[in-house]
């Protein structure tokens, strides 16, 4: 369960990160590869095994993205899915004032009536924004129990993401709706594969990478000075730890 929540932060530290937007956190991807990563990215045509995640990544954009009442653009879009069969709809908001601000559809057993139609039932809404506490280096949504529905058109193996529709409402009555279409680019799929957590250290220095080049983003740092600052934040990340035994 805990490396189950991991998978999906790190997508959630992907999706926010906006040097990640285009194509919609590839390049992010590609660095976050490493020879034996508790996340790893492996190609679609491979067997799927057994603890295996689907990440996959449309491009395109949202005519409609309603939270709460408040209109937004989108920055990026993705659908995660992991092997006990919950899916999300990850969306990204393009927030001027939250470089964070990313809402999660997301429901258990989404049912696939046609070869492109894939609907599923959310159970609840995941919100986060740059306000929100981090564990173990990743950021921890509020769940606000949700009911409401996700449309996705077109097949991941075949023809990819085509469009995405989905609505809800949350238990104090907020409501939450996104369309969005693909602009025709293949869809990019993932598989997260999951291995163990003996390189838990490795992985935890990928994701503070990560984080530091957002923080870089967010503080317009220009780019001749960017790697000394990562290098400085990261090492005010080392210092902030507490020490440990072997």
């Amino acid at each position: 369960m805990r490396v189950r929540r991991q998978a999906l932060a790190v997508v959630l530290v992907i999706l926010a990160t906006p040097s990640g937007a285009a194509p919609y956190g590839s390049r992010l991807l590609q660095q976050a590869r490493n020879p034996q990563p508790v996340i790893a990215v492996a190609s679609e045509d491979k067997r799927q095994e057994p603890d295996t995640d689907i990440l996959a990544l449309p491009s395109g954009k949202c005519s409609t993205l309603k939270v709460a009442g408040r209109d937004f653009a989108c920055r990026a879009v993705a659908f995660f899915q992991n092997e006990q069969g919950r899916a999300n709809f990850v969306i990204a908001l393009d927030d001027p004032n939250d470089g964070s601000h990313i809402i999660t559809f997301s429901g258990d057993n989404g049912r696939r009536e046609k070869d492109d139609l894939y609907e599923l039932q959310v159970d609840r809404m995941l919100l986060n924004s740059k306000d929100r506490p981090k564990v173990d280096g990743l950021p921890v949504p509020v769940v606000e129990l949700s009911t409401g529905t996700c449309k996705q058109l077109g097949n991941l193996r075949t023809t990819g993401i085509s469009s995405i529709a989905c609505s809800a409402t949350d238990r104090n009555g907020k409501s939450y709706a996104v369309q969005f279409e693909s602009d025709g680019t293949p869809t990019t799929v993932r598989r997260i594969v999951r291995s163990a957590l003996v390189n838990e250290k490795r992985r935890t220095k990928v994701i503070e990478q990560l984080e530091c080049r957002q923080k870089a983003e967010a503080a317009k740092i220009l780019p001749r000075d960017r790697t000394a600052y990562i290098i400085g934040c990261l090492e005010q990340e080392d210092s902030q730890k507490p020490a440990t035994d072997q």
